[in-house]
């Protein structure tokens, strides 16, 4: 049987065939197509896109921090500037072995045990791409080395970056505070996506003062590096063209004065206490001095351990801002206050009360430092009786004598860009009721109180700032001055501490109060407290009130005896010139003895330097009024006031 051959079928496998074949040749054809297309589209289309995403893989933009803005002092002196600071950074994350990296550093550099140590653990706790500062203040020597020696180093990077400097060293230090590295506090409050400047090694915030305050005003806005890189991350070269320029911090001009500053911190010596001077007609402080201080700069990159335990455990608190945070008993400089309350009160100043040392209250005996006989008002506050203001404390009584002191700023918080101020006591009744709120047997006010707070004493506390306040509105007379310590923000003005409502109080009155301060500074009034104080400068006279603060109930000594920390604390308070106000100053010698002889000798060296900067003082002095011409007072003569220099009454005691 011969084979059949069926056509049909061959032509069906065939057609198969060939629909298969241009099947799959169509869609080779596509993805042909659509790989030219896509090439095409990569190297004509996206060309410049992939151009500059290339160029991102060799370049780098690295984070440049601001220079912080300078702060000044009024006549354009730096007080807190920048220099120069060769560094060198480790980053963990190209440096793989950070304990072997930091031997071979450590061959370029010092790095003690107990530093490696700290380093290892810095590192560790530190992002990855942030780099960690392993050394600073690099020497040229030790820069140029490292740099010779850095392809052999990889993740070490020789920078040279800013560094915050303080010129004065511890004269601001409690005013303008310092700048310190960004602790894992200060990363948790910028909240979970922190600003990256707040990363970078060489970026310092403000801890204190001044540079806490404002510091994003001082802190600026950061620019960038950019560099060639390799493979890795590292820096190959540098690409000055391409740099993005960061924008410098707002320089801060204060109210102080450095001289008068520093002249402060001189005639403190090796004493514990405080100075503030304020010019008493626009409220700028000139002067807010706290011994003894510290040195910022060691703050900056970071105090020892020792060291700061030294200075914390020192019994005379150096880190301590005596000026604003620490409150005393203002002794008699408070009895200007009381005298005031009780002329507002009605009481005559003539009125007189006779001192024989001790004043018996119910059963308890109030003591004054000498026997003083008559005494009026005017007499009282030259020679600081305290038996007559015990009484008139009583006549005037508590709530009065409050109203009047924070009247004139005392227990008051002041906006002076610096925190931890304390508002001490002006006591009343409401605040001994609302402080004894959990004990009602102690919320009642007891009359035997009220003549500690006629002298100073008992629960009433202030600041050196508050009293400095005080004079400065006894002496401008008409305005409730305000203290001001930022004078300028960015070359923008701030408001001046003049712009504010008119001081409710008779001129009457403050005239009175300050007729008695003169003579309480003069020589030739018998029994004035303050003659140490005398400015030696011709014509110019100062006004002033003295204070001696006891601190321990108890004691058989006053004054300057015994143990340091048992001694009275000593006040002078004052304005000069007399007869044209400016300047104002409030001491304070922690533990000092007596007002007359440890505070006011150093107001006076203060105001001295205050006085002498002044032109129209100085042209006083040089050309003094012609004789027998008397100084015109502002606020004319008060009823029954003597002028400067009319004796009182003889008498022998002790300075209060």
């Amino acid at each position: 049987m011969e084979p059949s051959i069926f056509f049909d079928e061959v032509n069906e496998r065939q057609g198969v065939f060939h629909r298969r074949t241009f099947l799959l040749g169509g869609l080779a054809g596509l993805g042909v197509l659509a790989m030219a297309g896509r090439l095409g589209q990569l190297q004509l289309v996206q060309a410049t896109r992939y151009t500059n995403l290339s160029r991102s893989n060799q370049f780098n933009f690295r984070l440049r921090p601001p220079p912080r803005g300078r702060i000044l002092d009024r006549n354009g002196v730096e007080i807190a500037s920048n220099r120069p600071n060769f560094r060198l950074l480790v980053a963990r994350d190209e440096a793989g072995d950070v304990a072997a990296t930091l031997d071979k550093v450590s061959e370029l550099v010092t790095i003690t045990p107990e530093r490696r140590q700290q380093l290892l653990k810095e590192i560790k706790n530190t992002p990855k791409f942030v780099p960690v500062a392993v050394a600073n203040d690099l020497s040229w020597e030790e820069f140029s080395r490292i740099n010779v020696r850095l392809p052999e180093l990889p993740g070490v990077q020789a920078d040279m970056g800013e560094s915050r400097l303080y010129p004065y060293g511890g004269a601001f230090a409690h005013v303008i505070g310092y700048v310190s590295r960004i602790t894992d506090t200060d990363l948790q409050k910028a909240g979970p996506q922190p600003d990256p400047l707040l990363l970078h090694p060489g970026f310092r915030i403000g801890k204190q003062g001044v540079e806490k305050s404002l510091d994003l005003e001082l802190r600026g806005k950061p620019g960038a590096q950019k560099v060639e890189v390799d493979n890795i991350g590292r820096m190959v070269r540098e690409d000055p063209a391409g740099d993005l320029p960061a924008t410098p911090g707002k320089d801060v001009v204060l109210t102080l004065d450095a001289d008068i500053q520093n002249r402060a911190m001189e005639v403190f010596g090796e004493e514990s206490g405080a100075a503030v001077v304020m010019d008493c007609r626009t409220g700028d402080i000139l002067c807010l001095a706290s011994a003894p201080s510290f040195d910022a700069n060691h703050f900056v990159v970071g105090v020892s351990g020792p060291e700061y335990r030294a200075l914390s455990t020192y019994d005379r608190k150096p880190l301590f801002n005596k000026a604003l945070t620490a409150t005393y008993p203002p002794g008699s400089t408070f009895k200007t206050m009381v005298a005031l309350a009780a002329l507002e009160a009605g009481i005559d100043p003539e009125r007189t009360y006779t001192c024989n040392g001790v004043f018996q209250f119910g059963n308890h005996t109030f003591h004054c430092d000498d026997r003083h006989g008559v005494c009026n008002m005017h007499r009282a506050i030259v020679t600081s009786c305290d038996v007559f203001f015990y009484q008139t404390a009583l006549n005037a009584g508590v709530d009065k004598i409050a109203e009047v002191a924070r009247r004139f700023g005392l227990g008051e918080i002041f906006d002076i860009a610096i925190g931890g101020q304390k508002a001490g006591v002006v006591p009343d009744q409401a605040w001994k009721k609302a402080r004894f709120a959990n004990s009602p047997a102690n919320q009642k006010w007891f009359p035997g109180e009220t003549p500690s707070v006629g002298i100073g004493q008992g629960y009433t506390n202030i600041n050196p700032l508050q009293s400095c306040v005080m004079v400065s509105r006894l002496a401008n007379g008409r305005k409730a001055l305000l203290p001001r310590l930022i004078r300028s923000v960015g070359g923008v003005m701030q408001p001046s501490g003049a712009d504010v409502p008119d001081l409710q109080c008779d001129p009457a009155h403050i005239a009175f109060v300050r007729q008695a301060m003169a003579d309480v500074v003069v020589a030739n009034v018998a029994g004035a407290t303050g003659a140490q104080a005398q400015l030696g400068l011709g014509p110019i006279m100062m006004a002033g009130k003295t204070g001696t603060a006891q601190v321990h109930t108890g004691k058989t000594a006053h004054g300057a005896v015994g143990a340091w920390e048992l001694r009275d604390h000593a006040w002078f308070v004052a304005f000069a010139p007399y007869d044209d106000p400016r300047y104002a100053i409030s001491v304070l010698v922690e533990h000092g003895g007596f007002g007359g002889s440890a505070a006011a000798p150093r107001a006076r060296e203060i105001m001295r330097v205050a006085l002498l900067k002044d032109p129209d003082i100085r042209a006083r002095i040089e050309n003094p009024l012609p004789a027998g011409q008397p100084p015109a007072d502002i606020l004319g003569p008060a009823p029954g006031a003597k002028p400067p220099g009319v004796a009182a009454a003889p008498r022998t005691t002790r300075p209060a």
